[in-house]
């Protein structure tokens, strides 16, 4: 689904040209649903997260996902202004994912 051996490097936007930089870009992000619905397990899975458009975006995410216990990485794939690619592993509950990407001002994609 997310090819994450071509990751590219993203730079990071500048506040005048990203939503995810000002404050009013986190105010417009839609509610958090779950795409794949394990509650835990010691495994890799995907989460589809609107509302991504730069390396920043990606940092933020990536970063509040790592704090998490149990999570042994996060890497997102971007797709900027659509569905980005969250790929966790560890032993994490899908509501702590969730949580974690809702407070960082993003959400989950509904199926």
């Amino acid at each position: 689904m997310f090819d994450s051996e071509n990751r590219t490097e993203l730079p990071l936007a500048s506040s005048a040209g990203c939503s995810c930089c000002s404050p009013a870009g986190h105010a417009q992000k839609a509610p958090a649903a779950v795409v794949n619905s394990d509650a835990v397990a010691p495994s890799r899975r995907t989460f589809a997260v609107e509302g991504l458009t730069c390396g920043h975006c990606v940092q933020t995410v990536e970063k509040a996902v790592s704090a998490l216990d149990g999570v042994e990485s996060a890497s997102v794939d971007l797709v900027a202004g659509g569905r980005s690619g969250l790929t966790v592993a560890g032993s994490v509950s899908d509501a702590a994912v969730r949580q974690a990407v809702t407070s960082a001002g993003y959400s989950l994609a509904a199926n």
